[in-house]
């Protein structure tokens, strides 16, 4: 898939994700502010190392958090009670997200957010898209993650603890106002631990994109949502 550099302000159409093989959807393109824009809308992201090319993948089935299953662990809930940490929104998004790419995870060799990623979410980020969260002890960034909010939706990309449970008290303050703000789902893409400790579960492709066609077509919510209130 060749494609020149689309703005932010414009759309095109991906394959239909229900015809992917292996959840992969297409090959190639680029990381511009409308194709990357597109795919999130069309329930596609892209996922992939250096050299490789590009590939946009929509799996089936999808891992989220619906606002009627998320939970906060009871051990997490007494670690919050004595925090000292402070929690912020949209104050260090590329501290945030290089902190995500550098970390060192458990079976896992190297990282996929590529300088290329970095590029692209910034300027999400400039753009109003994409969001990240802090969590800060005194000055020093302990713990955070970033995603993009797209109506009700957020799609969780990645998080990072430089001190234990950090980005987990990050993601609880964060999904407990979007959810009462009004927010529907938090995807996660694919499993993981973390989020399946907060009440994520698999739910298929196909209501995954359902959903996702019924909660973006308020952009107002993105406006209301942030900047987080200190």
């Amino acid at each position: 898939m060749s494609l020149p550099y689309i703005t932010d302000q414009y759309r095109i159409t991906f394959p239909d994700p229900e015809d992917s093989e292996d959840g992969i959807v297409c090959y190639g393109g680029n990381l511009s502010p409308g194709v990357l824009l597109s795919a999130l809308e069309q329930g596609i992201f892209p996922w992939y190392k250096t050299p490789e090319p590009i590939i946009w993948w929509s799996p089936d089935p999808r891992f989220v958090i619906l606002r009627e299953c998320f939970h906060i662990p009871k051990r997490l809930k007494r670690y919050i009670k004595k925090s000292s940490l402070d929690i912020t929104m949209d104050k260090a998004f590329k501290q945030v997200i290089n902190n995500c790419a550098g970390i060192t995870r458990k079976n896992q060799n190297g990282t996929w957010i590529t300088p290329e990623m970095e590029e692209a979410y910034c300027e999400l980020h400039r753009l109003g898209y994409a969001h990240s969260v802090e969590a800060w002890n005194k000055d020093v960034l302990a713990g955070g993650l970033y995603g993009v909010l797209l109506g009700n939706i957020f799609i969780g990309e990645s998080m990072f603890s430089l001190e234990s449970n950090a980005s987990h008290f990050a993601f609880v303050r964060f999904a407990e106002f979007f959810f009462k703000s009004g927010g529907r789902l938090i995807d996660s893409q694919v499993y993981t631990e973390n989020i399946c400790a907060f009440g994520g579960k698999n739910i298929s492709r196909q209501a995954y994109l359902r959903l996702l066609k019924d909660n973006t077509r308020d952009s107002q919510f993105c406006t209301n949502l942030f900047p987080f209130p200190e």
